[in-house]
């Protein structure tokens, strides 16, 4: 970061995160299959909440589309309507409370969720770079980590050689 401010931060760039507060930096975006997994994990008890939660989910992914295809060829015209049915969405209340909830959690996140809206060239997702670092996480998660520098940079050197080995073959389908 030191870096960053030092030489200047590039008009391009920008964070994208799943709302943990440590990448609330700099120009932050929202990932929005992230906003969606909120949805997603809601377990409906009846059939009303069932439809409630398949009409939400519907209505995400349409809003999606419309900032791919914007994202393609921006328009003022497509900004402001995609903006719209967002507030339409976020302002709906279903049978549903939890459902509710969420709508509302994705409405005071407007402003980030839609920063494509006025920066184009931002990504909706950030699964790319979290498939980058998944791996990692899971050995984490089970070994609890290095017990000193030198396993640190094995590890490192050995996640990193794996990286390129696996980028090798799907670009060439060999190596």
């Amino acid at each position: 970061m030191g870096g960053l401010l030092a030489q200047g931060i590039p008009v391009d760039f920008g964070i994208i995160s799943d709302d943990a507060g440590q990448f609330n930096v700099f120009d932050h975006a929202l990932c929005w299959i992230h906003a969606e997994r909120v949805i997603n994990r809601l377990i409906p008890m009846n059939d009303g909440q069932k439809a409630a939660v398949a009409s939400v989910r519907s209505e995400v992914w349409g809003i999606y589309a419309d900032l791919k295809a914007y994202k393609l060829n921006p328009t003022d015209d497509q900004a402001k309507t995609i903006k719209q049915r967002f507030q339409t969405l976020v302002s709906e209340r279903t049978c549903y409370a939890t459902l509710n909830q969420a709508l509302k959690r994705m409405g005071k996140n407007q402003h980030e969720l839609l920063r494509v809206l006025d920066k184009p060239y931002l990504p909706l997702h950030n699964n790319l770079s979290e498939s980058d670092i998944r791996d990692y996480v899971k050995k984490r998660k089970i070994s609890g980590s290095t017990r000193s520098d030198a396993g640190r940079r094995a590890r490192d050197t050995f996640a990193s050689l794996k990286k390129l080995a696996e980028n090798t073959v799907s670009h060439s389908g060999r190596i």
